[in-house]
């Protein structure tokens, strides 16, 4: 079962206003977010970590309008937000550990 919020252009800012929200925008001919997507399931499957973070994605190609706004220009593009602001961001596969290094540095 993924854990995984499948959010759009429309429900983007109430999907990420409260709390630790990582969101994942890729696309579904992305071979780099097709190898993020089992590190993303195992991690939002973590009690440790799907417990604090909030696990979202969003398909470039249907809602074009958010990647525009933060002008994400390759993917995958992951950004994290604390309570609605943008902390951190990161480009391209992530290897697993650090990955997860550089979320728990937000918790």
């Amino acid at each position: 079962m993924s854990n995984i919020t499948e959010i759009s252009d429309k429900t983007y800012n109430d999907e990420t206003n409260t709390g630790l929200v990582i969101t994942d925008f890729n696309a579904d001919w992305c071979p780099p977010c097709k190898m993020m997507n089992p590190i993303l399931e195992k991690l939002s499957s973590n009690d440790e970590l799907g417990d604090k973070i909030k696990f979202t994605s969003m398909n470039v190609d249907h809602n074009p309008e958010t990647p525009n706004n933060f002008g994400i220009q390759g993917i995958p593009t992951f950004i994290i937000k604390k309570d609605g602001n943008v902390v951190g961001r990161m480009v391209g596969y992530q290897p697993e550990a650090k990955f997860r290094a550089a979320l728990e540095q937000y918790m």
